[in-house]
């Protein structure tokens, strides 16, 4: 996991979304999943990429 964010950010706010795309644009995996029994959505990179 690379980062939190609380699910209930301002209208027309992607906090998660937003930090996501950044990784992605410096070659991470990056994607964003929701945590339903923390209501937060979690940036994540899936396999080998999330040891480095």
């Amino acid at each position: 996991m690379l980062e939190r964010f609380p699910a209930g950010g301002p209208r027309g706010s992607w906090p998660a979304e937003e930090f996501a795309q950044a990784r992605r644009l410096e070659g991470q995996a990056a994607e964003v999943v929701m945590d339903i029994a923390s209501d937060t959505f979690l940036v994540i990179v899936r396999g080998a990429e999330a040891a480095e």
